[in-house]
């Protein structure tokens, strides 16, 4: 495996991996710098969206994309071309956090739109439907306070209460941040379906061969269903991947349709 790594492959490998120690054991303020914070969050800057795709949550992040990259990247630079890849995977890291920057937006007006509902009517069940909704940014006695507030609808420590715990989550979404290679390697994924698509390749659980555009598929659906499905304590950020997915996918077609811009 190690024998075959093609130079760009070693190259990202070698900084992600530098980065993650230098920022996990000399520098841990990195992490606070190069994350891809929301837009309108004080610690955003536009560097970040290219920084951001250098760093890592932990060393099983870290792992996860260095070994699809491993996996999939030398063959994909031998066909390509070392600038390609390199193209590849810096467009699809890019696009993922503007891509998932824009659906964040999104999703925060929506979210400050409720509370404004809320604030304008405060009703219990419609805070408590807040709680659920945004579960995995609260503490268990939350939901003991929802309890309390339901059997008190109309006391005015109590919607206080309820208005500041939704400010306090505005503010953790609004300065939650993104890190990782993911979109970067989802368009690497693509990329290596669209381009050998019938490439058997054997899966570890289950222990099983099967070819890469089955795999590949089996992931976009996954990613779909999960963007689609927003489980609130999930905290990965599957529009990223799914951003890199169609970046990857698009780029592949424009130079699939040009066969003489392969090198």
């Amino acid at each position: 495996m190690f024998r075959n790594i093609t130079p760009v492959v070693q190259n990202l490998l070698l900084i992600n991996i530098l980065v993650f120690v230098v920022a996990n054991f000399v520098f841990p303020v990195l992490n606070e710098w190069f994350a891809l914070y929301f837009i309108q969050s004080a610690y955003f800057k536009p560097f970040q969206f290219l920084t951001y795709m250098f760093m890592h949550a932990d060393f099983w992040h870290l792992f996860s994309n260095m070994f699809g990259l491993l996996i999939f990247g030398p063959l994909l630079e031998q066909f390509l071309g070392p600038k390609k890849l390199f193209i590849l995977w810096m467009v699809c890291g890019i696009g993922a956090g503007v891509l998932y920057s824009g659906y964040s937006m999104y999703e925060y007006k929506s979210l400050e739109d409720k509370v404004l509902t809320f604030e304008r009517n405060p009703d219990p069940d419609y805070f408590n439907k807040l709680v659920l909704e945004n579960r995995g940014y609260f503490s268990p006695e939350v939901f003991d306070f929802v309890g309390d507030f339901s059997k008190n609808p109309g006391d005015p420590m109590y919607i206080e209460r309820a208005e500041k715990t939704l400010q306090a989550i505005l503010r953790l979404r609004s300065n939650q941040p993104m890190v990782g290679a993911s979109g970067a390697l989802f368009g690497i994924l693509v990329a290596f379906a669209m381009l050998f698509p019938n490439t058997q390749l054997f899966l570890l659980f289950p222990p099983m061969p099967v070819k890469a555009k089955y795999l590949v598929g089996v992931y976009a659906l996954y990613t779909i269903y999960n963007v689609f499905v927003n489980n609130p304590t999930d905290n990965v950020a599957h529009f990223a991947h799914l951003s890199g997915l169609i970046i990857g996918a698009a780029l592949v077609y424009g130079w699939k349709k040009d066969r003489n811009s392969f090198y």
